[in-house]
């Protein structure tokens, strides 16, 4: 098992604002960096920190154990990996390229069949949070990798590990970006709102973080209930939580707010009650959200 103190060679192949982010992280804590980019210009600020440019994806892989490959999308990572095949035999590749769970597991199978170990990677922050250890960056699949190369992987972030399956890292990087998106706009309408009335961001943004941390306990009140398929509405039922949103919907039109978001979460919460969930507690909305027939 690697230390956490352990310096190793590492190579970064694409160096856009993240993949560079990478590589500088790597750099700051005394890593052997190769990197390598289809346009070469921009590894030049790197290589002035003392990274080691390679000519060609196939020499970025053969200088390390471990690559790290960040490019656009799984067609440019594709792209830059086929041709480099030759190359991964013996070597372990952390990608955190994004994607969807189903191209992680072909491609974990993909590297595989061409003697890499594979551990695919979520990045749960934007490019200048990289080297902050409490930024998650999620991986999932070979825990062999984790393990040789934890010293790398935490000079990143906080490495949390979900499991062999190698698609649960893209899975719950798009599960929670979903999360991120809810909870901004639900704190930009409330901003707006508040705002109609004089009430400054600043003044405001506080007290909605406050209130986040009583949301937090309600999700985990509520995780059992949804893994047990049952919602015992001891604390607010979905048909209280009805009649309480018609008080947003009604202050945003007063105000000329945008009513869109409030209306959309009106209309899940009466297809719940539609659906004979009225008297369960709010976690019964995942009724009219989950596939049919499934449980957690």
């Amino acid at each position: 098992m690697s230390s956490t103190n352990e310096q190793q060679a590492v190579t970064v192949i694409g160096l856009g604002s993240m993949g560079s982010a990478l590589a500088t992280a790597l750099l700051d804590r005394g890593h052997s960096v190769t990197v390598w980019n289809r346009t070469p210009d921009k590894a030049r600020a790197l290589v002035d920190r003392g990274a080691r440019p390679a000519a060609t994806p196939q020499e970025a892989i053969a200088a390390s154990r471990l690559t790290i490959p960040c490019l656009f999308d799984y067609d440019v990572l594709r792209g830059v990996l086929d041709p480099a095949a030759g190359a991964l035999v013996g070597r372990a590749v952390v990608n955190v390229t994004s994607g969807s769970a189903e191209q992680a597991r072909e491609l974990d199978g993909w590297l595989r069949s061409h003697g890499a170990d594979h551990l695919d990677g979520g990045i749960m922050t934007t490019p200048p949070g990289v080297g902050d250890p409490n930024m998650m960056f999620l991986y999932s699949g070979s825990p062999a990798v984790l393990d040789r190369h934890r010293g790398v992987l935490e000079a990143l972030g906080d490495p949390v590990y979900l499991g062999t399956d190698p698609g649960l890292a893209s899975l719950y990087d798009a599960a929670l970006l979903g999360l991120m998106w809810s909870t901004l706009t639900g704190w930009l309408h409330g901003t707006a709102l508040a705002g109609a009335d004089g009430v400054d961001a600043a003044a405001f943004t506080p007290v909605a973080i406050r209130w986040l941390t009583a949301v937090t306990g309600f999700m985990t009140t509520y995780a059992p209930q949804v893994d047990a398929g049952r919602y015992p509405g001891d604390d607010a039922t979905i048909d209280v939580q009805i009649a309480t949103i018609d008080h947003l919907v009604h202050a945003a039109q007063a105000r000329g707010v945008d009513t869109s978001l409030p209306a959309l979460l009106k209309s899940t919460m009466e297809r719940a009650k539609a659906a004979g969930h009225g008297s369960d507690s709010y976690a019964g909305v995942i009724e009219v959200l989950r596939k049919p027939g499934e449980r957690g």
